[in-house]
């Protein structure tokens, strides 16, 4: 199964690359499939931003990921 992560846009480089944080990580990906700007969240899947997402979404979503994890964590 595949996941895409949400992550929220830092920085717009030239040549459609963004700098995104997923909450702990920064990183590089692709924006060539978004029109998106920075402070506005997407969806990443193996390094390209394939879907724009509400402020809330996002930071819901990530809480989300953030539990699971966490339960993970306890077994």
């Amino acid at each position: 199964m595949c996941i895409a992560m949400p992550a929220e846009v830092l920085e717009i480089k030239e040549e459609n690359i963004g700098v995104v944080d997923f909450g702990d990580l920064q990183q590089e990906v692709r924006l060539d499939l978004v029109d998106v700007k920075v402070g506005e969240f997407v969806l990443v899947h193996v390094g390209f931003a394939i879907q724009k997402l509400s402020r809330e979404e996002g930071l819901e979503t990530r809480e989300i990921f953030r539990q699971v994890y966490a339960a993970m964590m306890e077994e």
